[in-house]
């Protein structure tokens, strides 16, 4: 079924980064729309606690959601639920954005926030401890493991400096490797091995996360012994990649080697009229004022195209 409305700006994904971009669009007095396939907040709900956005010093990452939605339902952003299928070429400069319920939409430009997910280990423990000592992120939830022995999953880039970052917080830090040495840079594994904080296990994955209420053992296994035995920690954070969401495109657009997609400093993709915000863009760390100053910078960005192609 086809919405014969054309519209301005139609954002994909209702987390911090899509819901700053509208409330851009509304503000701009440009026909908005948001299209949201699962809950308004995105990646919020995965997050227990956030004490590192502006003006909260401490509120769930629910309640944070449920603030964020009000707030741009109270300007008059059209929200849908509905969950996106593909994302075409139309009629001149415009695009087709299709769903899974048959419905399409046409629109002047594209505001891509569909974010993504970490990869799981997928093991047995790891959704029930989930946000009871299970993490994904070190910045949103390190701070809570203060003078705690923790462990890291992960042998990258990103464990690695997560490993470091952590050392801030945590009294000892675990860094779990299934290989016998380590893929990130050079630099970055001289500064882990330094680390008097930090002990590398290494040819070893994780079977189990235990627990009672919270995280307090991981069953671990050598890979080249086969020796199994648990692991005392109050936290597990596993860093072994991300899995941004860019497969909706029906058009070429630029991405990096990791799959995520490359943007101007206006959050402009290699294809015009479409921006890609938050955690589906090539960024530097996944976080909520990150994403959220996306939004704005794309919605504004998004505005001043469409003001261009009209002229």
């Amino acid at each position: 079924m086809s919405n014969n409305e054309v519209y301005d700006i139609l954002i994909i994904g209702g987390g911090p980064a899509g819901l700053s971009a509208g409330i851009y669009g509304v503000r701009s007095g440009k026909n908005t729309l948001l299209l949201e396939g699962k809950l308004v907040g995105g990646q919020l709900f995965n997050t227990d606690v956030v004490d590192n956005y502006l003006g909260f010093s401490k509120i769930s990452g629910f309640e944070l959601a449920q603030k964020m939605e009000a707030h741009v339902r109270d300007l008059g952003l059209k929200i849908e639920m509905a969950m996106v299928k593909s994302i075409k070429n139309g009629d001149g400069n415009l695009k087709i954005v299709e769903t899974e319920d048959g419905h399409s939409f046409t629109t002047k430009t594209v505001i891509y926030a569909a974010g993504g997910n970490p990869r799981y280990l997928n093991v047995k423990g790891e959704e029930k401890y989930a946000k009871r000592g299970v993490s994904y992120c070190a910045v949103c939830d390190g701070p809570f493991f203060k003078g705690e022995t923790i462990a890291v999953v992960g042998g990258g880039d990103a464990a690695c400096e997560e490993s470091l970052y952590l050392t801030n917080h945590a009294a000892k830090v675990y860094l779990i490797h299934r290989r016998d040495e380590l893929r990130a840079k050079k630099q970055i594994q001289d500064a882990v091995l330094k680390n008097p904080k930090i002990e590398v296990i290494w040819d070893t994955v994780v079977e189990e996360i235990k627990g009672e209420d919270t995280v307090n053992a991981l069953s671990i296994k050598n890979v080249k012994t086969g020796e199994v035995k648990d692991l005392a920690v109050s936290g597990l954070f596993i860093f072994i990649g991300f899995l941004p969401n860019t497969s909706l495109f029906d058009f070429d657009i630029k991405k990096n080697e990791e799959g995520y997609i490359l943007v101007d400093n206006t959050m402009q993709t290699s294809v015009p009229g479409v921006y890609a915000i938050g955690d589906s863009r090539e960024h530097i760390a996944r976080q909520v004022a990150i994403s959220a100053g996306d939004g704005a910078t794309a919605a504004l960005a998004a505005g001043k195209y469409i003001d261009h192609i009209e002229e």
